[in-house]
């Protein structure tokens, strides 16, 4: 393993940024052929038709789709412009090369410099199947994937930051939550990060303040949770017990009837209630679901799929958990940020569901690449320049 990083350290040399970039682009180009150009997927059309809305009367349609508007505004911009599909796909393709640099460099950030960690973190960004492809997909999952990558890039900056990156860095979350519903996760983890430094200052007040703050905050985040609560039918989806949204391939059936909250219960209750009054079936369904999700073995994929996420992916769980757990080696709050991105966002499918693809997995899956290639560089690499 030594010999692997001499070489990544030694042989690339100056050249590797130049590799990745080569990379990247012909990543691109494979998934512009294999798609025949921008591909129009499952929900396509309804982000379309909003961007449309905008475009022509800059109408922001209400309800459900308000909880992706960044989406549709993005696409009004080279709807706009004339640009059309290929507008869009360039247009998302632009970002996700910054997300790319943004991993590089974040993870070279956290290696102290060495190259290696951030040479594997960014080619497993660029070369893992199920990431790079949303980039020619007319859905959310391309600028989500790379908001939380660039997120990730601007916190590696803030351990000497000035006001100019701490601005950039709040923009970019707020960016992030309005991609998609479960976009706040990534303030929610920085906010955890910082909750951690602060209760390890020498004062205790900077900490009880804090404190102080959430509690007082406390109804506000309730009502936010509820509002975005308010379009999904989770119960719908625990009483067929689906594990897998809209399929009943591994589904779990219930052994005795359930019960199920009064009508006119809040969208967070009706969840409270269900897990109080039926614990042991959504132990149940939220097992099933942490299996799913992380596992990579879904009914429907290919022994190819399959093999790659058990000879790489689980072993890159394993080093991930190991290198968020490594004391002194990477920055604290660091560790805590990418170890919770992954954390928060299994802990929302174990209790929603998960889809039939890997775009509610392939966000996060940056978090465990730059974890997994940070302990593998600080195990076997230490001597990389």
């Amino acid at each position: 393993m030594f010999s692997f990083f001499h070489w990544l350290g030694r042989r690339l040399g100056p050249h590797h940024r130049a590799l990745l970039a080569g990379l990247w682009v012909l990543v691109q180009l494979v998934y512009l052929r294999k798609f025949h150009g921008p591909h129009f997927a499952n929900d396509s059309g309804r982000y379309l038709a909003y961007a449309a809305g905008i475009a022509e009367r800059f109408y922001f349609e209400p309800g459900h789709n308000l909880r992706y508007v960044l989406y549709p505004l993005f696409q009004s911009l080279w709807l706009w412009l004339g640009l059309g599909w290929w507008g869009i796909v360039a247009g998302q393709m632009a970002v996700s090369a910054l997300a790319t640099r943004a991993i590089y460099q974040g993870t070279r950030r956290l290696a102290r410099g060495r190259r290696a960690a951030a040479v594997l973190a960014t080619f497993f960004f660029i070369a893992w199947p199920d990431i790079q492809q949303f980039n020619v997909f007319l859905l959310t999952e391309s600028l989500f994937i790379s908001l939380v990558a660039l997120s990730f890039g601007a916190f590696t900056r803030l351990r000497a930051a000035g006001p100019r990156q701490w601005l950039a860095f709040g923009l970019l979350l707020l960016l992030t939550a309005l991609a998609r519903p479960n976009g706040f996760l990534v303030a929610l983890v920085a906010a955890l990060a910082g909750l951690d430094s602060l209760r390890r200052l020498p004062s205790r007040r900077p900490w009880r303040a804090a404190l102080l703050g959430l509690v007082l905050l406390a109804p506000l985040l309730w009502a936010a949770l509820n509002h975005q609560l308010a379009t999904y039918y989770l119960m719908d989806t625990y009483q067929r017990g689906e594990l897998i949204f809209r399929s009943q391939l591994w589904a779990v059936h219930q052994a005795a009837p359930l019960s199920m909250p009064p009508p006119g219960t809040g969208p967070a209750m009706r969840v409270a209630y269900f897990a109080a009054h039926n614990p042991l079936y959504l132990s149940r369904l939220m097992l099933g679901k942490l299996f799913v999700f992380v596992s990579y073995l879904k009914p429907h994929y290919s022994l190819a799929h399959r093999a790659l996420g058990v000879l790489i992916l689980w072993p890159a769980y394993w080093l991930a958990a190991r290198g968020a757990w490594r004391r002194g080696a990477v920055w604290r709050p660091a560790r805590i940020f990418l170890a919770a991105i992954f954390l928060l966002q299994t802990a929302i499918i174990m209790l929603t569901v998960d889809d039939w693809d890997v775009r509610f997995l392939a966000p996060v899956l940056p978090a465990v690449f730059v974890l997994a290639a940070l302990e593998l560089e600080l195990r076997f690499g230490r001597n990389e320049g």
